[in-house]
Protein backbone atom coordinates (compact mmCIF):
# COMPACT_ATOMS: atom_id res chain seq x y z
CA UNK A 1 0.00 0.00 0.00
CA UNK A 2 1.58 3.24 -1.06
CA UNK A 3 1.67 6.42 1.59
CA UNK A 4 -1.40 8.07 2.38
CA UNK A 5 -2.17 11.39 1.65
CA UNK A 6 -4.28 12.08 4.85
CA UNK A 7 -5.15 15.84 6.51
CA UNK A 8 -2.97 16.78 9.52
CA UNK A 9 -4.56 19.45 11.26
CA UNK A 10 -7.73 18.79 12.05
CA UNK A 11 -11.07 19.94 14.42
CA UNK A 12 -14.20 17.77 15.79
CA UNK A 13 -17.35 20.33 16.40
CA UNK A 14 -19.32 18.51 19.06
CA UNK A 15 -16.18 16.04 19.83
CA UNK A 16 -18.45 14.86 23.35
CA UNK A 17 -21.47 13.10 20.93
CA UNK A 18 -22.00 9.94 19.74
CA UNK A 19 -20.08 10.82 15.90
CA UNK A 20 -17.39 13.20 17.59
CA UNK A 21 -16.20 9.83 20.08
CA UNK A 22 -16.33 7.76 16.79
CA UNK A 23 -13.75 9.96 15.17
CA UNK A 24 -11.81 10.29 17.88
CA UNK A 25 -12.08 6.47 18.35
CA UNK A 26 -11.21 5.80 14.53
CA UNK A 27 -7.79 8.18 15.24
CA UNK A 28 -7.22 6.17 18.13
CA UNK A 29 -7.38 2.72 16.35
CA UNK A 30 -5.91 3.96 13.31
CA UNK A 31 -2.80 4.90 15.44
CA UNK A 32 -3.02 8.21 13.83
CA UNK A 33 -1.28 11.30 15.61
CA UNK A 34 -3.29 14.56 14.69
CA UNK A 35 -2.32 18.42 14.80
CA UNK A 36 -5.86 18.85 16.27
CA UNK A 37 -6.61 22.59 16.29
CA UNK A 38 -10.15 22.41 18.35
CA UNK A 39 -12.35 20.47 20.23
CA UNK A 40 -15.85 21.62 20.74
CA UNK A 41 -19.11 20.35 22.92
CA UNK A 42 -22.26 21.74 24.29
CA UNK A 43 -22.64 21.05 27.90
CA UNK A 44 -20.31 17.86 28.71
CA UNK A 45 -17.03 19.92 29.92
CA UNK A 46 -15.86 16.68 31.77
CA UNK A 47 -15.85 14.39 28.76
CA UNK A 48 -14.33 17.23 26.25
CA UNK A 49 -11.46 17.56 29.22
CA UNK A 50 -10.75 14.33 28.98
CA UNK A 51 -10.92 14.31 24.96
CA UNK A 52 -8.58 17.51 25.25
CA UNK A 53 -6.01 16.25 27.64
CA UNK A 54 -5.43 12.93 25.42
CA UNK A 55 -5.26 15.01 21.51
CA UNK A 56 -3.64 18.38 23.15
CA UNK A 57 -5.68 20.65 20.68
CA UNK A 58 -4.83 24.48 20.46
CA UNK A 59 -8.45 25.59 21.67
CA UNK A 60 -11.29 23.75 23.81
CA UNK A 61 -14.45 25.31 23.57
CA UNK A 62 -17.81 24.66 25.35
CA UNK A 63 -20.95 26.45 24.03
CA UNK A 64 -23.00 26.51 27.28
CA UNK A 65 -20.62 29.12 29.21
CA UNK A 66 -21.91 27.85 32.68
CA UNK A 67 -19.47 24.98 31.89
CA UNK A 68 -16.19 27.45 31.27
CA UNK A 69 -15.10 27.12 35.26
CA UNK A 70 -15.26 23.14 35.25
CA UNK A 71 -12.96 23.07 32.10
CA UNK A 72 -10.74 25.51 33.05
CA UNK A 73 -10.61 23.75 36.15
CA UNK A 74 -9.61 20.39 34.76
CA UNK A 75 -7.43 22.11 31.99
CA UNK A 76 -5.49 24.14 34.39
CA UNK A 77 -1.57 24.21 33.74
CA UNK A 78 -2.44 21.90 30.09
CA UNK A 79 -1.39 24.87 27.98
CA UNK A 80 -4.63 24.73 26.40
CA UNK A 81 -6.73 27.47 25.69
CA UNK A 82 -10.12 27.34 26.76
CA UNK A 83 -13.30 29.56 25.56
CA UNK A 84 -16.97 29.31 25.31
CA UNK A 85 -19.59 30.45 23.70
CA UNK A 86 -21.71 30.03 20.49
CA UNK A 87 -19.24 32.59 18.87
CA UNK A 88 -16.08 31.08 20.25
CA UNK A 89 -17.40 27.52 18.52
CA UNK A 90 -17.65 29.47 15.20
CA UNK A 91 -14.69 30.91 15.25
CA UNK A 92 -12.30 27.58 15.72
CA UNK A 93 -14.34 26.41 13.26
CA UNK A 94 -13.26 28.96 10.95
CA UNK A 95 -9.32 28.32 12.17
CA UNK A 96 -7.31 26.77 9.80
CA UNK A 97 -7.54 22.69 10.01
CA UNK A 98 -7.26 21.40 7.00
CA UNK A 99 -10.57 18.62 7.82
CA UNK A 100 -13.26 19.50 9.82
CA UNK A 101 -16.32 17.28 11.63
CA UNK A 102 -19.39 18.57 11.80
CA UNK A 103 -20.99 16.90 14.68
CA UNK A 104 -22.90 19.04 16.42
CA UNK A 105 -26.26 18.46 16.65
CA UNK A 106 -29.57 20.54 15.83
CA UNK A 107 -29.51 24.04 14.30
CA UNK A 108 -26.50 25.20 16.16
CA UNK A 109 -24.58 23.43 14.07
CA UNK A 110 -25.29 25.24 10.95
CA UNK A 111 -23.23 28.26 11.35
CA UNK A 112 -19.95 26.58 12.26
CA UNK A 113 -20.04 24.15 9.88
CA UNK A 114 -20.27 27.16 7.01
CA UNK A 115 -17.60 28.75 8.84
CA UNK A 116 -15.54 25.85 8.14
CA UNK A 117 -16.56 25.88 4.47
CA UNK A 118 -15.67 29.59 3.97
CA UNK A 119 -12.49 28.87 5.21
CA UNK A 120 -11.49 26.14 2.55
CA UNK A 121 -12.08 23.22 4.74
CA UNK A 122 -12.53 19.62 3.97
CA UNK A 123 -15.63 19.44 6.10
CA UNK A 124 -17.40 15.84 7.13
CA UNK A 125 -20.86 16.62 7.57
CA UNK A 126 -22.44 15.04 10.13
CA UNK A 127 -25.13 17.85 10.94
CA UNK A 128 -27.98 17.62 8.98
CA UNK A 129 -29.61 20.68 9.66
CA UNK A 130 -26.88 22.29 7.62
CA UNK A 131 -27.79 20.75 4.26
CA UNK A 132 -31.63 20.80 5.44
CA UNK A 133 -31.66 24.41 6.14
CA UNK A 134 -29.16 26.06 3.67
CA UNK A 135 -27.80 23.00 1.81
CA UNK A 136 -27.30 25.39 -1.69
CA UNK A 137 -25.43 27.95 0.37
CA UNK A 138 -23.42 25.63 2.36
CA UNK A 139 -22.80 23.65 -1.14
CA UNK A 140 -21.95 26.80 -3.46
CA UNK A 141 -19.86 28.07 -0.52
CA UNK A 142 -17.85 25.09 0.32
CA UNK A 143 -17.07 24.90 -4.02
CA UNK A 144 -16.08 28.97 -4.16
CA UNK A 145 -13.34 28.32 -1.19
CA UNK A 146 -11.77 25.44 -2.79
CA UNK A 147 -13.04 22.79 -0.07
CA UNK A 148 -15.64 20.21 0.11
CA UNK A 149 -18.79 18.92 1.75
CA UNK A 150 -18.11 14.86 2.68
CA UNK A 151 -21.19 13.22 3.91
CA UNK A 152 -20.75 11.06 7.09
CA UNK A 153 -24.35 10.26 7.29
CA UNK A 154 -24.12 6.23 6.59
CA UNK A 155 -26.66 6.53 3.88
CA UNK A 156 -24.77 9.93 2.01
CA UNK A 157 -21.80 8.28 2.67
CA UNK A 158 -22.76 5.16 0.84
CA UNK A 159 -24.27 6.99 -2.13
CA UNK A 160 -21.13 9.32 -2.15
CA UNK A 161 -18.82 5.98 -2.24
CA UNK A 162 -20.75 4.47 -5.53
CA UNK A 163 -22.08 7.39 -7.70
CA UNK A 164 -19.17 7.68 -10.49
CA UNK A 165 -19.48 11.53 -10.63
CA UNK A 166 -18.39 10.45 -14.54
CA UNK A 167 -21.74 8.95 -15.23
CA UNK A 168 -23.97 11.07 -12.54
CA UNK A 169 -26.23 12.28 -15.88
CA UNK A 170 -27.31 8.29 -16.35
CA UNK A 171 -28.41 8.05 -12.11
CA UNK A 172 -32.27 6.55 -12.50
CA UNK A 173 -32.70 7.02 -8.59
CA UNK A 174 -31.21 6.96 -5.99
CA UNK A 175 -32.73 4.47 -2.84
CA UNK A 176 -32.08 5.40 0.61
CA UNK A 177 -31.98 2.33 3.29
CA UNK A 178 -34.19 2.46 6.53
CA UNK A 179 -33.96 0.19 9.68
CA UNK A 180 -38.06 0.95 9.78
CA UNK A 181 -37.56 1.97 13.62
CA UNK A 182 -39.80 0.50 16.42
CA UNK A 183 -42.93 0.50 14.70
CA UNK A 184 -42.03 -0.90 11.29
CA UNK A 185 -44.52 -3.86 11.58
CA UNK A 186 -46.97 -2.10 13.89
CA UNK A 187 -50.72 -1.27 12.63
CA UNK A 188 -52.06 2.73 12.21
CA UNK A 189 -54.09 1.77 15.69
CA UNK A 190 -50.87 0.70 17.45
CA UNK A 191 -48.87 3.66 16.23
CA UNK A 192 -51.64 6.32 17.57
CA UNK A 193 -51.20 4.62 21.16
CA UNK A 194 -47.64 4.53 21.33
CA UNK A 195 -45.80 5.30 24.28
CA UNK A 196 -42.83 7.57 24.43
CA UNK A 197 -41.30 4.63 25.53
CA UNK A 198 -41.79 2.49 22.80
CA UNK A 199 -40.83 4.97 19.95
CA UNK A 200 -37.16 5.50 21.84
CA UNK A 201 -36.91 1.76 21.81
CA UNK A 202 -34.90 1.95 18.39
CA UNK A 203 -34.29 -1.93 17.46
CA UNK A 204 -30.55 -1.49 16.03
CA UNK A 205 -29.19 1.28 17.51
CA UNK A 206 -29.03 3.40 21.40
CA UNK A 207 -29.49 6.95 20.39
CA UNK A 208 -30.60 10.46 21.59
CA UNK A 209 -33.86 10.90 22.41
CA UNK A 210 -34.96 13.62 19.49
CA UNK A 211 -32.82 10.72 16.86
CA UNK A 212 -34.76 7.95 17.98
CA UNK A 213 -37.88 9.66 18.05
CA UNK A 214 -37.39 10.59 14.26
CA UNK A 215 -36.62 7.15 13.42
CA UNK A 216 -39.25 6.23 14.70
CA UNK A 217 -41.55 8.70 12.70
CA UNK A 218 -39.43 8.16 9.93
CA UNK A 219 -38.88 11.61 9.61
CA UNK A 220 -34.74 11.46 10.09
CA UNK A 221 -35.68 9.59 6.08
CA UNK A 222 -37.03 12.49 5.24
CA UNK A 223 -34.46 15.12 6.70
CA UNK A 224 -32.28 12.58 4.51
CA UNK A 225 -34.10 12.29 1.28
CA UNK A 226 -33.57 16.53 1.36
CA UNK A 227 -29.84 16.11 2.04
CA UNK A 228 -29.46 13.64 -0.73
CA UNK A 229 -31.35 16.05 -3.31
CA UNK A 230 -28.33 18.83 -2.70
CA UNK A 231 -25.91 16.80 -2.41
CA UNK A 232 -26.29 15.22 -5.43
CA UNK A 233 -28.49 17.71 -7.35
CA UNK A 234 -31.16 15.02 -7.40
CA UNK A 235 -35.09 15.69 -8.37
CA UNK A 236 -37.14 14.34 -5.45
CA UNK A 237 -39.01 11.99 -7.97
CA UNK A 238 -36.22 9.90 -8.36
CA UNK A 239 -35.04 9.93 -4.67
CA UNK A 240 -36.66 6.81 -2.87
CA UNK A 241 -36.79 5.38 0.45
CA UNK A 242 -36.74 1.02 1.48
CA UNK A 243 -37.29 -0.20 4.86
CA UNK A 244 -34.10 -2.29 5.07
CA UNK A 245 -34.36 -3.87 8.82
CA UNK A 246 -30.90 -5.64 8.90
CA UNK A 247 -28.90 -2.25 7.49
CA UNK A 248 -26.26 -3.97 5.72
CA UNK A 249 -27.06 -2.33 2.63
CA UNK A 250 -26.91 0.92 3.42
CA UNK A 251 -28.06 2.34 -0.04
CA UNK A 252 -28.04 2.10 -3.41
CA UNK A 253 -27.60 3.57 -7.01
CA UNK A 254 -29.36 2.69 -9.88
CA UNK A 255 -28.17 3.63 -13.29
CA UNK A 256 -30.14 3.79 -16.37
CA UNK A 257 -28.58 0.91 -18.40
CA UNK A 258 -30.43 -1.32 -15.24
CA UNK A 259 -27.23 -1.75 -13.39
CA UNK A 260 -27.46 -1.20 -9.56
CA UNK A 261 -24.50 -0.31 -7.37
CA UNK A 262 -24.97 -0.94 -3.15
CA UNK A 263 -22.44 -0.15 -0.47
CA UNK A 264 -22.56 -2.63 2.25
CA UNK A 265 -21.12 -3.16 5.58
CA UNK A 266 -21.64 -3.37 8.90
CA UNK A 267 -24.20 -0.82 10.90
CA UNK A 268 -21.31 1.04 12.45
CA UNK A 269 -20.81 5.00 11.55
CA UNK A 270 -16.60 4.20 12.62
CA UNK A 271 -16.11 3.33 8.80
CA UNK A 272 -18.25 6.80 7.05
CA UNK A 273 -16.49 8.51 9.40
CA UNK A 274 -13.34 6.76 8.51
CA UNK A 275 -14.29 6.83 4.61
CA UNK A 276 -14.61 10.88 4.74
CA UNK A 277 -11.46 11.52 6.24
CA UNK A 278 -9.01 9.59 3.71
CA UNK A 279 -11.43 10.41 0.77
CA UNK A 280 -9.95 9.66 -1.64
CA UNK A 281 -8.02 6.88 -0.02
CA UNK A 282 -8.76 4.40 2.31
CA UNK A 283 -7.70 4.39 6.04
CA UNK A 284 -6.58 1.48 7.66
CA UNK A 285 -7.76 0.72 10.83
CA UNK A 286 -9.18 -2.32 12.56
CA UNK A 287 -12.62 -2.24 11.17
CA UNK A 288 -15.41 -5.03 11.62
CA UNK A 289 -15.07 -7.12 8.28
CA UNK A 290 -19.17 -7.97 7.04
CA UNK A 291 -19.94 -12.10 6.86
CA UNK A 292 -22.33 -12.05 4.22
CA UNK A 293 -22.50 -15.59 5.71
CA UNK A 294 -23.89 -14.94 9.34
CA UNK A 295 -25.89 -11.81 8.35
CA UNK A 296 -28.64 -13.83 7.12
CA UNK A 297 -31.39 -13.22 4.84
CA UNK A 298 -31.97 -9.33 3.70
CA UNK A 299 -34.93 -7.98 3.38
CA UNK A 300 -36.85 -5.00 2.05
CA UNK A 301 -40.18 -3.82 1.83
CA UNK A 302 -42.13 -0.15 0.98
CA UNK A 303 -42.51 2.45 3.59
CA UNK A 304 -46.12 2.93 4.42
CA UNK A 305 -46.99 6.45 3.51
CA UNK A 306 -50.11 6.37 5.85
CA UNK A 307 -48.41 5.30 8.66
CA UNK A 308 -45.23 7.46 7.83
CA UNK A 309 -46.56 10.40 6.65
CA UNK A 310 -43.14 12.47 7.39
CA UNK A 311 -41.34 10.96 4.39
CA UNK A 312 -44.40 12.67 1.88
CA UNK A 313 -44.04 15.89 3.91
CA UNK A 314 -40.35 16.19 3.46
CA UNK A 315 -40.71 15.60 -0.38
CA UNK A 316 -43.56 18.19 -0.26
CA UNK A 317 -40.84 20.21 1.81
CA UNK A 318 -38.64 20.01 -0.87
CA UNK A 319 -40.10 20.45 -4.01
CA UNK A 320 -41.91 23.69 -2.44
CA UNK A 321 -38.12 25.03 -2.28
CA UNK A 322 -37.37 28.28 -0.87
CA UNK A 323 -38.02 28.22 3.58
CA UNK A 324 -40.07 25.26 3.25
CA UNK A 325 -37.43 22.35 4.49
CA UNK A 326 -35.87 24.64 7.30
CA UNK A 327 -39.14 25.29 8.20
CA UNK A 328 -40.31 21.76 8.25
CA UNK A 329 -37.03 21.11 10.22
CA UNK A 330 -37.80 23.55 13.21
CA UNK A 331 -41.22 22.03 13.08
CA UNK A 332 -40.17 18.79 13.50
CA UNK A 333 -38.46 19.74 16.82
CA UNK A 334 -40.97 21.64 18.68
CA UNK A 335 -43.36 18.59 17.91
CA UNK A 336 -40.65 15.82 19.07
CA UNK A 337 -40.08 18.38 21.91
CA UNK A 338 -43.83 18.13 22.92
CA UNK A 339 -43.99 14.31 22.34
CA UNK A 340 -40.88 14.37 24.14
CA UNK A 341 -42.30 16.09 27.20
CA UNK A 342 -45.82 13.76 26.74
CA UNK A 343 -47.80 16.69 25.89
CA UNK A 344 -49.25 15.35 22.19
CA UNK A 345 -49.40 11.85 21.26
CA UNK A 346 -47.19 10.22 18.57
CA UNK A 347 -49.03 10.51 16.12
CA UNK A 348 -49.28 14.04 16.06
CA UNK A 349 -46.22 14.93 15.27
CA UNK A 350 -46.27 14.56 11.55
CA UNK A 351 -49.40 16.54 11.94
CA UNK A 352 -48.16 19.13 13.76
CA UNK A 353 -45.47 19.43 10.90
CA UNK A 354 -47.92 19.57 8.13
CA UNK A 355 -50.32 22.18 9.85
CA UNK A 356 -46.81 24.52 10.37
CA UNK A 357 -46.02 24.38 7.05
CA UNK A 358 -49.37 25.07 5.86
CA UNK A 359 -49.96 28.16 8.10
CA UNK A 360 -46.25 29.45 7.33
CA UNK A 361 -46.02 32.09 4.55
CA UNK A 362 -44.35 30.41 2.14
CA UNK A 363 -42.43 33.41 0.45
CA UNK A 364 -39.62 31.76 -1.88
CA UNK A 365 -36.06 32.94 -0.91
CA UNK A 366 -33.68 32.07 -3.83
CA UNK A 367 -31.14 34.42 -2.76
CA UNK A 368 -27.26 33.85 -4.03
CA UNK A 369 -25.97 35.64 -1.16
CA UNK A 370 -24.49 33.03 1.26
CA UNK A 371 -23.05 35.38 3.74
CA UNK A 372 -26.90 35.69 4.73
CA UNK A 373 -27.72 32.37 4.68
CA UNK A 374 -26.98 31.53 8.78
CA UNK A 375 -29.70 34.93 9.47
CA UNK A 376 -31.91 34.40 7.00
CA UNK A 377 -32.60 29.94 8.14
CA UNK A 378 -32.27 31.68 11.59
CA UNK A 379 -35.27 34.06 11.12
CA UNK A 380 -37.19 31.14 8.87
CA UNK A 381 -36.40 28.60 11.99
CA UNK A 382 -37.80 31.24 14.94
CA UNK A 383 -41.09 31.86 13.01
CA UNK A 384 -41.45 27.89 12.06
CA UNK A 385 -41.02 27.43 15.91
CA UNK A 386 -43.05 29.67 17.03
CA UNK A 387 -46.00 28.59 14.43
CA UNK A 388 -45.55 25.08 15.69
CA UNK A 389 -46.08 25.87 19.37
CA UNK A 390 -48.97 27.65 18.53
CA UNK A 391 -50.09 24.51 17.20
CA UNK A 392 -50.05 22.25 19.34
CA UNK A 393 -51.37 24.36 22.35
CA UNK A 394 -54.19 24.81 20.11
CA UNK A 395 -54.77 21.80 18.86
CA UNK A 396 -52.91 18.75 19.62
CA UNK A 397 -52.37 18.73 23.18
CA UNK A 398 -52.82 15.61 24.98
Amino acid sequence: MGKLSLPRKVTVLGSTGSIGVSTLEVFELAGLELDVVGLTAGRNAAKLAEQALRWRPQVAVIEDERGLPELRDRLKGSGIRVEAGAQSIVDVASADAQWVMSAIVGFAGLAPTLAAARAGAIVALANKESLVCAGPSLLRTARLAGGMIIPVDSEHSAIFQVLDPSAATHVKRLILTSSGGPFRDASHAEMAAATLEQALAHPNFSMGAKISIDSATMMNKGLEVIEAAYLFSMPPERIEVLVHPQQIIHSLVEYADGSTLAQLGPPDMRPPIACAFAWPDRLPWPAKSLDLVTAGPLTFQAPDPVRFPALTIAKDALTAGGRAPAAMNAANERAVAAFLDRRIRFLDIPRVVRETLERMDRVTDRSHNDSDAVESARNTDAEARRMADEVVSGQFAA
